[in-house]
C-alpha cells in the first residue's frame, strides 16, 4: 500500500504523488475519477479508461446516433 500526505489548494485541488501517478499510469490530460464510500470514509481513485469513438472521416451521424454515443459514454463514466 501507497501512503502520501497532500496539501488541498485555495481552489480544493491537490496533487496526485508522483509514485501514485506512475503506478496508475497518470499522464497530464488523463481523466481520473474518485469514488467516495461512505460506511468507511474512505475515497478511492482510478484512472478512467481512455475511450474514443473513431468515426470515417466525412460520415454524418443522426440524431439517434449521437444520442446512444452520448449514453454509451455517460454509461461509462458512471462505472
Amino acid at each position: 500500500m501507497i501512503e502520501a500526505y497532500v496539501k488541498v489548494t485555495r481552489n480544493f485541488q491537490v496533487t496526485i504523488p508522483l509514485e501514485i501517478r506512475e503506478k496508475l499510469n497518470i499522464k497530464e490530460g488523463d481523466r481520473v475519477k474518485f469514488v467516495f464510500d461512505e460506511e468507511s470514509g474512505k475515497v478511492y481513485l482510478m484512472k478512467v479508461p481512455e475511450t474514443r469513438i473513431r468515426l470515417k472521416a466525412g460520415r454524418k451521424l443522426t440524431i439517434n446516433e449521437i444520442e446512444r454515443i452520448i449514453e454509451e459514454g455517460l454509461k461509462e463514466c458512471m462505472k
